[in-house]
């Protein structure tokens, strides 16, 4: 940072001042001095770059009689609380521009010491000497008093208004709850062991709540003995501490919290005292500038708002000194980057702005067809001061498509969000941006123009980042005795074998070892521990500088950081630049003195040149001239050729770039203000050198075109040759044209300078330099003046304004193809601007339905595509596209007839197969005589088979059902059945029951598939079953008696699901026979499960006999031990006596709960509505879908099988029949 006295204004009477306060939001300034003195003023800035300032208001407030003492502001309520000597306390309120008084207020005791508001002005706590201490509201009700053992100097309320800090006369500290109980004594650790002095300022900084405060101190606590101690908080026990070596009268932080200002008195070295204030960082206590004022006694200073100004009493004058801020930012090709903080998120956002764009966030516009070029084979379109209107866009079309809408390159803005950026340096092409993500870890991120990273390197460094400089190949970091160089560029082109010393370190102690980074220890010192550290460095291509605080300067060659001696300057440097030839060098010290250097090394030594200037703070040298440099020096803007000044212009911008004899500079104090809504008028400021104005007046006023030669001659610069060539053309003047160019080095501009001399007529001379300096629309009419049509034609034409050669050629009758040609470029201009709709009218005119399909597939008009399949001829290519769209939006009829009309018939069934239309697939191989449909089939079912995952698997089944290959659709559904009973673990039998209920059903199909193609019908009544066997290898594949398993496997799952509902509906009898059907599936479900269900129906219908049976089966877990036991201790393993029924195979005795015989095991079948087994003789009815019986009885409350949930027979849906049973 930097700053400077800007204005003076003087107290009349010569009253000596003893307080200012600046009100932070409004801008108020409030001075109180000697004899009453109070006065009111404000400053309003008459120019953009603030150099100006009046007043626009100066109102004395008339009360006091004494000495004005303290002056404090209510920010929040807008006002204004003074005291004098003599305890009086006025509270004064702004009523239509004018202050008056609100409350008056004398305790008539003692003398008022100080008085502070809280930062959300509700509360005031005022101290006098006495000790006596009074709270109050803003409207004046007394909240509470008290009165302390000790006198009291100054008070201050924490951030949060929760605490209050009491000074006392011998330098203590004391804190206060907001009730005043006294809470502890801050410690002192700025002065010495028994050291006694008072208290000069203290300052809580309010802004706590909107930044990450956690190592940053907030507390400033300065003596008058010059010695300062910052703390983090009230407790902390390791403040940052200052010896400011003075006699401190004061210290505010600015409204950033990220300096603290100490004003006070100086001994001059001859008796006297001076007045200055000193700044230091908040973080480490770093010292950063010192301003030194005139006069006897600084007594009080305050901040302006924004930061960038302050406010300070001295004698019987207020001083203002502007502030230059040390922003994160820097400039290169047509970008701005630079980071600003956003407290409320406490981090940074870094914005890439491309100023090349108008105005903020717009693009610029381009015509359709891009580059110029002048007519008649011109040299082609000159970067020119004197640019014509130019384009496609301003001419309408003569087919009444109106005049085209221009899209420009979008948004020129681009914000990115990173923490704790540290610096940010730019050079050539990219930039680089230095975070710190940890302790000792930095981040270098490379980037380009647009924001994009390129490349991210991190180091872990020891010290704080004091310098960071780049060049178009080398990125330089440096903290106060370590430097790290980065060679990006070698590192992006070399191959990864050859990639060497792309990362290189040294240390100052040993500035000779220049070892990798990963080799590099580096000492583990803080940049205040090290002496005579680096204080800046400065690189070129060719040239490294490292400048340490003693003046000691270390040269090294680029790019192989090769020592190359030394010298010395007689300053402690803080900024270094080198001009474009690495031939001289600027330095600014950290007092702002300028100094020119001259460093070519051909020269043999280094000597300062005769030039030096005072209050710098920016300097750049030009990029294309190693003479001229700019300087900013206040508020104003210095050019220097050599070492001679040209007139200054007022300005406070930050200088960006210096080329081609402009200056382009940046309001980066008003650009922080908006960082993410940037405005080009605003903000960017350009201004040119002398000898380029008086060029141009020059050429404007005088006629001899001699005159402006030898002007120019006699200060030689590329871009003033380019200006008189120019012009030179312009008036015709061919002989100093040539010669300007020549000059300029312009080699196309001889030529075309020469091709000028060889036409006769001047008008055709004209029009082909109004081409040259892109004035296309005076170029064009100076044509038709001569009935040059054809030449207008072919400079539109090199142009690409297809507009408005439609219109030329319309108006001409010109040639077909030539109108024709202009149509199709200008479709083509809007489908590169996705203007489909346009594009295809033009396409349409143009007769190219290439781009016309193109066009109505973007369009998603697919009618219109499907309409240009019978309008195209057989065998069209254009066809093979159409299809292919048509296909890819899923539009299968379409597309296979424009396949077909191709002629492309295995194109037209891969379509079907791909958009899983089988059937039309399958039509089309029959029609086609296409032999390998299976194959094909085959194909994509094992496409999604091969992917494994279920959603595959049920597409390959879907795609088996429709192609009627219903063995593999079973196959792969029990296989996926199995994976679901895995992964479930019997949690979801409802849905494991669909699964096999639906693989069963594609076995029944292929039954029926089996039946119709044999040579005769299968018996469909319980025989079905047993006769499928002979059925499974009709689709070439061996007898597979796993085909049977799906009925099985979904029988079990319904009679688990039957036997919980049952028992659940307390149908305990039912629930058992289920339970007990259950045991025969012991190969499909968990027989945990089973024998479980089993045990638990048996005992509850006291069939202890089965219930011991169950428990057996369980006995290998040990939690069924002890039950078991508990239950056969008491009951013995007996069944109750049931009735008897025969079996039916061989007329046997047995249970009518079995279900088998076991006389002959003869198994008996079993009612799916009930679970009960059929023994015979009763009604029954047989399911024809999945040939399993119901009870007559349960069938009549049913709709559907209870298995399969076929509906129930009915005249048109017989799906069911009766049976008696025998």
């Amino acid at each position: 940072m930097f700053v400077y006295l800007a204005k003076k204004i003087a107290i009349p009477h010569n009253l000596n001042l003893q307080v200012i306060s600046w009100n932070l939001s409004q801008g108020w300034i409030a001075c109180g001095g000697e004899r009453g003195l109070l006065k009111v003023i404000k400053l309003e800035s008459t120019g953009s770059d603030g150099s100006k300032s009046n007043l626009s208001m100066n109102q004395t407030l008339e009360g006091h009689q004494g000495c004005i003492m303290v002056a404090t502001w209510n920010e929040n309520f807008r006002k204004l609380t003074t005291s004098d000597q003599n305890g009086l306390i006025i509270v004064w309120m702004l009523h239509r521009g004018i202050w008056f008084e609100e409350m008056i207020n004398n305790r008539n005791r003692s003398v008022v010491k100080d008085m502070k508001w809280t930062p959300d002005g509700q509360k005031i706590c005022i101290i006098y000497e006495d000790g006596a201490v009074i709270v109050g509201t803003v409207d004046g009700q007394r909240l509470w008093g008290k009165e302390l053992k000790t006198q009291l100097q100054m008070v201050e309320w924490a951030p949060d208004g929760r605490n209050i800090l009491f000074s006392t006369p011998n330098g203590d500290i004391h804190l206060y709850d907001p009730e005043g109980v006294y809470v502890l004594k801050i410690p002192v650790y700025c002065l010495d062991e028994g050291m006694q002095t008072q208290l000069a300022g203290i300052h809580w900084y309010d802004g706590t709540q909107h930044r990450d405060r956690l190592n940053i101190p907030s507390l400033a606590c300065a003596y008058e003995n010059g010695r300062v101690q910052l703390l983090r908080n009230e407790s902390d026990d390791r403040p940052v501490l200052i010896d400011s070596q003075m006699r401190c009268t004061g210290v505010r932080w600015n409204p950033a919290g990220t300096v603290v200002a100490l004003a006070g008195m100086q001994n001059n070295g001859s008796g006297g005292e001076v007045g200055i204030v000193q700044f230091y960082g908040a973080q480490f206590g770093e010292h950063l500038r010192t301003l030194r004022l005139p006069g006897n006694n600084l007594r009080s200073l305050s901040w302006e708002g924004s930061g960038l100004r302050l406010a300070l009493a001295v004698d019987h004058h207020i001083f203002f000194a502007n502030v230059r801020p040390d922003y994160i930012w820097d400039y290169f090709g047509k970008t701005l980057v630079y980071a600003a903080y956003k407290k409320e998120r406490s981090e940074y956002t870094v914005v890439f702005w491309n100023t090349a764009g108008k105005g903020s966030g717009a693009g610029s516009s381009s015509a359709a067809g891009g580059g110029g070029s002048g007519s008649g084979g011109g040299a082609g379109g000159s970067a020119s001061d004197n640019t014509g209107s130019s384009t496609a866009a301003n001419a309408k079309t003569a087919s009444g498509g109106g005049q085209p809408q221009m899209i420009g390159d979008g948004q020129n803005v681009e914000v990115k969000t990173l923490r704790h950026v540290v610096a940010i340096k730019a050079a050539g092409e990219h930039c680089v941006i230095v975070t710190k993500t940890e302790e000792n870890v930095y981040q270098i991120h490379l980037c380009n123009e647009i924001g994009s990273p390129l490349e991210k390197k991190e180091i872990v460094l020891h010290a704080t980042v004091k310098a960071v400089a780049m060049t178009r190949s080398h990125v330089i970091v440096a903290t106060a005795d370590v430097v790290y160089v980065w060679n990006y560029i070698n590192h992006s082109k070399q191959k990864v074998t050859s990639q060497k010393r792309t990362e290189l370190m040294f240390s100052l102690h040993d500035d000779g070892n220049f070892v990798e980074k990963e080799e590099f220890q580096a000492a583990h010192n803080n940049a205040a521990s090290v002496e005579d550290g680096i204080g800046t460095v400065c690189a070129s291509d060719v040239l490294l500088l490292v400048g340490r605080e003693s003046g000691a300067v270390q040269k090294y060659t680029l790019p192989f950081l090769q020592k190359d001696g030394r010298f010395s300057i007689k300053m402690n440097p803080s900024v270094f630049q080198l001009n474009c030839h690495s031939t001289k060098l600027l330095t600014v010290d950290i007092n702002g003195i300028l100094s020119l250097y001259d460093v070519d090394k051909r020269k043999g030594q280094v000597t300062q040149l005769p030039f030096e200037r005072k209050d710098v703070w920016h300097v750049k040298w030009a990029s294309d001239n190693g003479d001229l440099f700019t300087f900013m020096e206040k508020s104003r803007m210095y050019i220097v050729r050599g070492t001679q000044p040209e007139e200054p212009v007022l300005s406070s911008g930050y200088i960006c770039e210096f080329k081609d004899l402009e200056i382009r500079s940046a309001l980066v104090d008003d650009l922080m203000r908006a960082p993410e809504q940037p405005s080009k008028p605003a903000i960017i400021m350009d201004f040119e050198t002398k000898s380029l104005r008086d060029t141009r007046d020059i050429l404007t006023k005088l006629s001899n075109l001699k005159d402006a030669f030898q002007y120019v001659e006699d200060n030689p610069h590329p871009r003033l040759w380019r200006l008189l060539a120019e012009s030179a053309l312009d008036q015709l003047e061919f002989q100093v044209a040539e010669k300007a160019f020549v000059k300029y080095e312009d080699y196309a501009g001889i030529q075309f300078v020469k091709r000028l001399k060889l036409l006769s007529d001047k008008v055709k001379q004209k029009a082909e330099v109004a081409g040259y300096f892109q004035r296309f629309d005076e170029a064009e009419s100076l044509y038709r003046e001569i009935d040059r049509r054809d030449l207008s034609i072919e400079l539109r034409l090199k142009l690409g304004d297809w507009f408005r050669v439609i219109q030329l050629v319309q108006g001409s009758g010109g040639s077909e193809n030539l109108l024709q040609e202009a149509y199709n470029n200008i479709g083509d201009y809007y489908a590169d601007r996705s203007k489909w709709s346009h594009a295809a009218q033009y396409y349409t005119k143009a007769r190219n339905y290439d781009q016309l399909v193109e066009a109505y597939y973007n369009l998603e008009d697919y009618d219109s595509l499907a309409r240009f399949i019978s309008m195209l001829p057989e065998g069209s290519p254009l066809l093979g596209t159409i299809g292919e769209k048509l296909v890819s939006v899923g539009l299968c009829e379409e597309g296979v007839k424009a396949y077909l009309r191709l002629g492309d018939s295995r194109a037209a069934i891969d379509a079907c197969a791909l958009l899983n239309e089988w059937d039309l697939a399958v039509e089309l191989a029959r029609k086609e005589n296409f032999a390998d449909i299976e194959t094909l089939l085959g194909k994509y079912a094992q496409h999604f088979l091969e992917k494994g995952d279920p959603g595959s698997k049920i597409e390959a089944i879907q795609l088996y059902k429709k192609a009627n290959r219903f063995g593999d659709a079973c196959k792969w559904i029990m296989n996926l059945g199995d994976e679901v009973q895995k992964s479930s673990e019997l949690k979801a039998p409802d849905k494991m029951k669909k699964i096999f209920l639906l693989a069963a059903l594609e076995l029944e199909k292929k039954r029926e598939k089996a039946q119709k193609s044999g040579p005769g019908n299968m018996r469909s009544s319980a025989d079905n079953i047993s006769a499928l066997h002979a059925m499974m290898d009709i689709e070439g594949s061996e007898p597979d008696f796993a085909y049977l398993q799906p009925w099985r496997a979904c029988e079990a799952y319904h009679i688990l699901m039957l036997c919980q509902r049952q028992l659940y509906e307390h149908q305990i009898d039912k629930a058992m026979r289920s339970a007990i059907r259950l045991t025969d599936y012991e190969d499909i479900l968990d027989p945990k499960t089973i024998y479980c269900l089993v045990a638990l129906t048996t005992y509850q219908t006291k069939f202890f006999l089965q219930c011991s049976r169950a428990f057996i089966k369980l006995r290998n877990y040990k939690k069924f031990e002890s039950l078991a036991l508990q239950i056969f201790t008491s009951q013995a393993p007996r069944d109750p006596s049931t009735r008897m029924v025969p079996c039916p195979s061989c007329q046997s005795s047995m249970q009518e709960w079995q279900i088998q015989c076991s006389s002959c095991g003869h198994k008996l079948p079993f009612c799916v509505a009930s679970g009960r087994s059929i023994f015979g003789g009763e009604d029954v009815v047989d399911c024809r879908t999945c040939h399993r019986k119901t009870y007559a009885t349960e069938s009549r409350s049913r709709v559907s099988c209870a298995l399969c949930h076929a509906r129930s027979p009915t005249p048109s849906n017989p799906t069911m029949s009766y049976t008696r049973t025998n």
